[in-house]
């Protein structure tokens, strides 16, 4: 069965932020990666070269990340709710939706959250970079 690849929601800074990451990725760290393993087969036996073995380990990452933003962005939707109002419920896991606003108590935002009073700002870290939230209201 084919796997369904998630949306990667993102702001317009995080989406130039992982475009300018892959177009590095791509155009010089495999430039340096292959140089270094170019460099390290020179040092004789492949078998007992670190430097080589470390190269291809680098270089493995290096794609693997290609790969990985690649897709986000692929699957990427930019939203900018700069001054939009969200209406959060933050609830356990397993009964978190997204789609309805419902987010867990174990999420990034859902743990900022989570204890502040109106008037409250928070900072979150999220894959798309940092979102500032401030607290309009709070409801039990």
């Amino acid at each position: 069965m084919a796997e369904v690849e998630k949306e990667t929601i993102l702001t317009p800074e995080g989406l130039h932020k992982l475009e300018e990451e892959l177009g590095h990725l791509k155009t010089v760290r495999r430039k340096e990666v292959a140089g270094r393993i170019k460099q390290s087969k020179e040092f004789g036996d492949l078998m007992e070269n670190s430097e080589y073995e470390d190269a291809k380990n680098e270089q493995a990452f290096v794609e693997g990340r290609i790969l990985q933003l690649e897709q986000m962005l692929r699957n990427a939707r930019v939203v900018d709710n700069h001054g939009a109002e969200i209406n959060y419920m933050i609830v356990g896991s397993a009964e978190a939706d997204p789609d309805q606003d419902k987010i867990s108590n174990e999420s990034p935002v859902g743990r900022a959250l989570l204890g502040k009073r109106k008037g409250d700002a928070v900072e979150v870290a999220v894959p798309a970079g940092k979102m500032r939230y401030t607290i309009l209201q709070v409801k039990l």
